[in-house]
């Protein structure tokens, strides 16, 4: 990270705004183009100026509810590509994108369609094009399988990250302390996500509540065979194998996260719109933005300079996966969800400005 003693010092803030704008010149350029095919979109379907700025109106809130939903994803994905080879971080930030972007918010759609409806993906697509409202309610319905899976991956990567015996930095001391403390009591993250699905499958009809149940086990398998691949990845014996694998193993994890923080904001968007494509284009929108702040927090080092960002970050996706749990029970606003997640983020970082005011002296004599 560069510091303002050269001669570059002087023109702080006019390099500043050129680093942001070099970092999300993409996105800018994806959310012209996708406003652009949304207002299209909204002219021809409903060949009104009203209906045309509708359909523009919609792509642009789905793209913020996006991004205050996914925060913390990027946060998430820059703790992770920070170890990674640069080979592996341009691969996920170039084939992860597009997996995210079209894999997520089209085709995930759709399949569920395909499974719900048993139907073939050409019907699949027909029908979210000629019956949005019969696509919107086989979606809803499936809502109950996809937040159980999706809470409980979720639930398992906020806490792996705090029962980790040698995690040195706490924020929340009086509890963080304690995690730490536990955190070699082998499968206690496992024992508290089971307890935490049991009870919330409790207050379900019986056929919810199986439904409910098998889906969170799928997902908690889904993210225990993650990490088991992973480690088997990078225990290659071959540095240069273990590098390239590893990167494969990072790859597929953060595949996988990218898809249970997406589920939220797929079915939250049926709320506002029963068009697939528009939904497609918002979402793409605001998954650029993501990639956008992912690099950028890599490459300026941003998790490093305030220590408090990824505990900030971690707590939100716990606080996200117990929102998908009671999704079921009774209707959160994705604006609350999304409020909550950015909250928290904006808490954390505030507490880590604090933190480097009061011990800068320190840190720069260290």
């Amino acid at each position: 990270m560069t510091h303002g003693n050269g001669p570059l010092a002087g023109g702080a803030s006019g390099g500043a705004s050129n680093s942001m704008m070099h970092y999300f010149k993409w996105a800018f350029i994806v959310t012209i183009i996708g406003l652009a095919m949304g207002a299209a979109l909204g002219w021809q379907s409903t060949g009104t100026v009203g209906g045309m700025l509708s359909v523009f109106f919609i792509c642009a809130v789905l793209a913020v509810l996006e991004i205050s939903l996914s925060f913390d994803n990027a946060i998430v994905n820059a703790n992770k590509l920070k170890d990674m080879t640069p080979e592996w971080q341009h691969r996920f930030l170039t084939w992860g994108i597009i997996i995210a972007v079209f894999g997520m918010r089209i085709v995930f759609p759709l399949l569920i369609v395909v499974v719900a409806a048993n139907i073939g993906p050409w019907q699949a697509m027909v029908m979210a094009a000629t019956q949005p409202d019969e696509y919107s309610r086989i979606m809803h319905d499936a809502h109950l399988p996809i937040a159980a899976f999706g809470g409980t991956f979720l639930m398992m990567v906020g806490l792996s990250f705090f029962f980790d015996h040698e995690k040195d930095v706490h924020w929340v001391r009086w509890l963080e302390g304690r995690m730490q403390k536990y955190a070699t009591i082998r499968g206690i993250e496992v024992a508290l996500v089971l307890v935490t699905v049991l009870i919330f499958s409790r207050f379900l009809e019986p056929a919810e509540s199986q439904i409910f149940f098998h889906s969170a086990i799928w997902g908690l398998l889904t993210f225990l065979l993650v990490e088991v691949l992973g480690g088997l990845l990078d225990s290659s014996q071959e540095a240069l194998q273990a590098g390239a694998k590893g990167g494969l193993g990072a790859f597929l994890y953060l595949e996988v996260l990218d898809a249970s923080f997406s589920f939220d904001g797929v079915i939250g968007a049926f709320a506002l719109t029963h068009n697939l494509f528009v939904i497609a284009i918002g979402l793409g929108i605001g998954a650029m933005y993501v990639r956008s702040m992912t690099i950028m927090l890599v490459e300026k080092g941003t998790l490093t300079a305030y220590r408090y960002l990824e505990h900030g970050a971690f707590y939100a996706i716990i606080a996200l996966s117990v929102i998908m749990f009671v999704q079921p029970l009774v209707h959160i606003p994705e604006v609350v969800t999304g409020l909550g997640g950015a909250t928290l983020i904006g808490i954390s970082l505030w507490a880590s400005i604090r933190w480097n005011r009061k011990n800068g002296g320190a840190e720069s004599e260290a």
